[in-house]
């Protein structure tokens, strides 16, 4: 199947935004269209991700996600959009065709974090229950939640079927995969002063060059094979000074459980 992307958060429906004219109201919106690409990453091995989920609404490419348990996913709450319109697809590798390892299953519901911001992005994090549970084989595989917060050195890597451009759009066929280190927290608050909430973390290349971007959104940040990270904003994308900003999953393990055993 061919799918066209949307820029991540175009569409959201936030009854409490400001003016357009107001500083935060551009600041988020430059976020909404900023987060989410892989840039100069490679072609993921088949199969290599096998909880790597991505949504369409109304057919239309928008987010990433993780998926957790065989009825549970992990996407950004900058993607929300009304469930009865997404579908998750999960299996996949080439999304221009059917390969036989795909499964396309209905959203039932969509959780964002009760304290999530649109203004500033602080907990961007939200849970996606499937209408019924994915069929679990090699292709289709939940991934661990990480027991630890990101340290500063940790390899990792980031997967996703967002743009490849810097300037344009350019959307792969093929889940593209990028390795790339979780940066101090230093580095990160001196990248965005006055931007990085306790919830947010970085990882990439002060350099630029490589990144995550629109299309990426939501999708994993796995170390070590287990998550880590949930794709969420940057400025531009692979721009020197300017690295991936993720959220940090380890603050949410008690909220996601208590919405997996609440729902």
């Amino acid at each position: 199947m061919t799918i066209t992307w949307k820029p991540a958060g175009a569409h959201y429906d936030a009854p409490n935004r400001p003016s357009p004219t107001d500083p935060r109201a551009l600041r988020a919106a430059s976020a909404a269209l900023d987060d989410d690409k892989i840039i100069n990453g490679y072609e993921c091995s088949r199969n290599s991700q096998p909880w790597q989920v991505y949504f369409t609404n109304y057919g239309e490419g928008s987010c990433g996600g993780s998926l957790i348990t065989s009825q549970w996913i992990i996407s950004a709450a900058h993607c929300y959009e009304p469930p009865s319109s997404l579908v998750a697809h999960l299996g996949d590798h080439d999304i221009s065709k059917e390969e036989g390892t795909e499964q396309h299953i209905q959203v039932e519901k969509a959780y964002m974090h009760p304290n999530y911001s649109w203004i500033t992005d602080s907990n961007d994090i939200m849970l996606v229950k499937l209408a019924q549970p994915a069929q679990l084989n090699q292709y289709v595989q939940p991934i661990r939640l990480a027991r630890d917060c990101p340290t500063a050195g940790t390899q990792c890597l980031v997967s996703g079927w967002g743009n490849q451009l810097t300037n344009g759009n350019l959307y792969p066929d093929l889940l593209q995969c990028l390795d790339l280190p979780v940066l101090s927290d230093q580095s990160c608050k001196a990248s965005y002063p006055l931007q990085i909430t306790s919830s947010m973390f970085c990882a990439g290349f002060l350099e630029g060059g490589k990144d995550s971007c629109q299309g990426d959104s939501g999708g994993p940040l796995a170390c070590n094979g287990e998550l880590y990270g949930v794709v969420s904003w940057g400025e531009g994308c692979a721009e020197r000074g300017h690295p991936g900003v993720y959220t940090k999953v380890c603050n949410y393990t008690a909220w996601i459980q208590n919405v997996l055993d609440t729902y």
